[in-house]
């Protein structure tokens, strides 16, 4: 799978690196819904770091398209939550 952080670039991630990226992911949606901007950041930021540490990064002369698009680290906390309005499925960030 594909993944795209914005403004930075894209990984290619195996399925089985999808339950770390989901722990990171229920920890936003915790700090969303208590509207903590800072434990946010954290949160997204963990998520981040573990796409890039767990990736292998797709060169940039590279075209593929992503199977899922992230925010970037310094996403805000409104932003964050209409990227989680705008899932129908209720997933959050990551699906699965």
């Amino acid at each position: 799978m594909i993944v795209r952080i914005l403004n930075e670039g894209q990984w290619t991630l195996d399925d089985e690196a999808f339950a770390a990226l989901n722990a990171h992911d229920d920890q936003i949606e915790e700090a969303v819904d208590s509207g903590d901007e800072a434990r946010l950041t954290r949160a997204l930021t963990a998520l981040l770091d573990e796409v890039r540490s767990r990736g292998t990064a797709v060169p940039d002369d590279s075209l593929a398209d992503s199977d899922l698009i992230l925010p970037d680290a310094e996403a805000t906390l409104e932003e964050v939550r209409e990227w989680l309005a705008d899932n129908s499925a209720g997933e959050g960030l990551v699906p699965g």
